[in-house]
């Protein structure tokens, strides 16, 4: 009985892990797309970089959060 308790508790915090480090990999992706994307319009648009560059800070911002609330949820599963 005491080692399935116990069993459990290991795979919470396995998937707690995984988890994060998903919501994490995930978020590195994304901020890298939005990067990539915007350096490629400044190229092609270099007169409108200003505005690029503000909706491409607003857009990894948004996704930094995303992915710290998943973080967060991740590390409350193993309390």
């Amino acid at each position: 009985m005491l080692n399935s308790v116990f069993l459990v508790e290991g795979l919470a915090l396995a998937g707690a892990g995984i988890g994060a480090g998903v919501a994490a990999l995930a978020a590195g992706l994304g901020i890298g797309r939005i990067g990539s994307s915007a350096v490629e319009s400044i190229a092609r648009q270099p007169s409108e970089s200003g505005k690029i560059q503000t909706a491409m800070l607003i857009a990894a911002a948004l996704i930094e959060g995303v992915a710290l609330f998943g973080v967060v949820v991740c590390l409350l599963i193993t309390l």
